[in-house]
C-alpha cells in the first residue's frame, strides 16, 4: 500500500536550500514572492462573468481578506485550502481519530505529508465548487467553460501552495502569514487613505458625486465622528496585541554542570500566537461560502438566506459580524433581544471556537509541556532545587502551558470578535493577525541578524 509520504513525494514542491541563507538572501526571496503574490493577484480569470465576480467579491469579502484571497482573479482561493487542511488534520490528530505522534519525527512527516496532499486535493475540490455554484457565472450544460474556469483556479491554487513551500524553505516566516500580512495591509490602507469612491472615481467636494472609501476622507467631508470608528479601532487593535505580545510568565531555570548560573525560560501570554484565530475565522468562512453556494435560485439554504451578497438568515448569519447592530447601538444607545443575541453568540462562536483550536494547535504543534520539557532538557537546564530529571520540568510547565493555551485561544478570538464588529480597517480579524505576523517576523528578523553579527552564539540561541 502506498503511503502519504510516498503520494505527497509526487506532488510538486520546492527543494531545501543546499546551504543556510543568509539574511539579505531569505529578504530577497521573501521580497520575489510578495511581488509575484501581488502579479497574480491582478491576473483575471479568463471567460469570468464579471457581474457575478462582483456579486461574490460583495458576500465573501471577509474570506478574501482573511486568506490572503483575490476573488476574480487566478489566487481565488487564497490559502483556503492550506488552511482547511491544517483544521482537519489538527481536529483528527488533536481527538486522537488519527493515531500520530507529531512530537517525533516520523509523526511530523506523516503529519505535513497528509496536509500536502490534502491541500492540493482541496484546491480542486473548492475551486470546481466555486465554479459549479456560479460565483464565476453560469456554467450549467457548458463542461468546457467549467473545466476553463477551474482549470485556471486551480493553478493559482498549486501555485500559493508552492510559494508557500518556498517561502517556508529559503524566506521568513510562512507563505501563509505573508499573504495575509500583504492583503490585510492592502485592504487597510485603502479603508483609511483611500480618496476614490465606489465607482473608482476621486471624489472632490465640487462632483459630490458617490462617498469616498476613505475613513479619514470621509470624516473630511461629513465632519461624523462616526466615520472614525474603523480607525479607532484599528488604532485599539494593534496597541491591545503589542501590549498583549509583550506579556509573558519567565521560569527560573539553571545550568545543571554549571553552578550559579541560569536563565528564565519565556512562555509568552499569546502562547499560541494567532493560530487559533486563523482557523476558526478560515472555518467560519467555509461555513458562509457552503451557504452561499448551495442556495437555491430564492437565495436560501439550510444554513440561511442570502440577499444582494449579504446573509439575512440561518446560521450563516450569526455567524455574519453585527456590526450594523453595534453601529446603531453606539448611535442610538438602544439595541433589541436579537441584536443581543447575536452578538453573544459571534463573540462565543470566535472565543470559544479559538480556545478549541488554541488547545488542538499546542497538542500537534511540539507546544506540549511534554515536548517542551525535552527541549529544556536538551540544554542541560533544570528547575533550581531539583535533580536533573525531565518530569519535574514537565511538572512545572504543567502549571503554567495549559492556562496559557486556554487564556491565549480566548484573548485572541475575544479581541478579533470585538474588532470586527467594531469595523476595524481591513477587518479586525485581518489586522490582528497582521500585527501579530509582523511582530514575528519582526522577531525572526532580529535573531537572524543577531546570529550574522555574533556567529558563536548560534548554537545557544537556538
Amino acid at each position: 500500500m502506498v503511503s502519504l509520504v510516498q503520494i505527497a513525494s509526487y506532488l510538486p514542491s520546492v527543494r531545501e536550500p543546499e546551504k543556510e541563507q543568509s539574511l539579505k538572501e531569505m529578504l530577497a526571496w521573501t521580497g520575489v514572492v510578495l511581488v509575484l503574490y501581488f502579479l497574480l493577484g491582478s491576473i483575471n480569470v479568463y471567460g469570468a462573468n464579471a457581474a457575478s465576480v462582483q456579486q461574490a467579491l460583495a458576500r465573501l469579502e471577509t474570506f478574501q481578506t482573511l486568506l490572503g484571497a483575490q476573488i476574480g482573479s487566478i489566487i481565488t482561493l487564497g490559502i483556503g485550502p492550506i488552511v482547511t487542511s491544517s483544521i482537519v488534520l489538527q481536529m483528527l490528530v488533536g481527538s486522537e481519530l488519527l493515531d500520530w505522534n507529531t512530537n517525533n519525527q516520523e509523526g511530523k512527516q506523516k503529519f505535513q505529508a497528509a496536509q500536502k496532499v490534502l491541500a492540493y486535493s482541496l484546491t480542486v475540490i473548492q475551486a470546481l465548487g466555486w465554479v459549479a455554484s456560479g460565483q464565476f457565472g453560469n456554467v450549467s450544460g457548458q463542461p468546457g467553460l467549467l473545466a476553463l474556469l477551474s482549470g485556471q483556479i486551480i493553478l493559482g491554487g498549486w501555485l500559493i501552495i508552492m510559494m508557500d513551500d518556498l517561502i517556508q524553505k529559503w524566506g521568513f516566516g510562512s507563505g501563509t502569514g505573508l499573504f495575509i500580512a500583504a492583503g490585510v495591509s492592502k485592504s487597510v490602507f485603502i479603508a483609511v487613505l483611500s480618496p476614490l469612491t465606489q465607482t473608482g472615481q476621486v471624489y472632490t467636494s465640487v462632483s459630490g458625486q458617490g462617498n469616498p472609501v476613505g475613513a479619514l476622507f470621509k470624516f473630511l467631508t461629513s465632519f461624523d465622528i462616526f466615520t472614525l470608528l474603523p480607525i479607532i479601532s484599528t488604532v485599539a487593535v494593534f496597541s491591545a496585541v503589542v501590549y498583549m505580545q509583550s506579556m509573558k510568565v519567565e521560569i527560573p531555570l539553571t545550568f545543571g554542570n554549571v553552578r550559579g548560573f541560569g536563565q528564565k525560560w519565556p512562555l509568552k501570554f499569546l502562547y499560541t500566537s494567532n493560530m487559533p484565530v486563523i482557523l476558526i475565522a478560515a472555518l467560519v468562512t467555509n461555513f458562509q461560502i457552503i451557504g452561499s453556494s448551495i442556495a437555491d435560485s430564492t437565495g436560501c439554504s439550510i444554513l440561511g438566506c442570502f440577499s444582494q451578497g449579504q446573509a439575512q438568515s440561518g446560521l450563516v448569519f450569526f455567524l455574519q459580524a453585527p456590526t450594523n447592530t453595534v453601529s446603531t447601538f453606539l448611535q442610538s444607545g438602544s439595541i433589541d433581544a436579537m441584536g443581543i443575541f447575536h452578538i453573544l453568540f459571534y463573540t462565543s462562536v470566535y472565543a470559544f471556537g479559538s480556545i478549541l483550536f488554541s488547545i488542538f494547535w499546542m497538542r500537534t504543534s511540539g507546544q506540549d509541556a511534554d515536548s517542551v520539557a525535552e527541549q529544556i532538557q536538551n540544554t542541560g537546564m533544570k528547575v533550581p532545587g531539583f535533580r536533573k530529571d525531565k518530569r519535574v520540568i514537565k511538572k512545572v510547565l504543567n502549571r503554567y502551558i495549559p492556562a496559557l493555551t486556554i487564556l491565549s485561544g480566548f484573548a485572541v478570538g475575544l479581541l478579533a470578535a470585538v474588532a470586527n464588529m467594531t469595523q476595524a480597517a481591513g477587518g479586525g480579524t485581518g489586522i490582528l493577525l497582521t500585527v501579530m505576523i509582523l511582530y514575528k517576523l519582526y522577531e525572526q528578523l532580529a535573531q537572524k541578524h543577531m546570529e550574522e553579527l555574533h556567529p558563536a552564539m548560534k548554537d545557544f540561541i537556538s
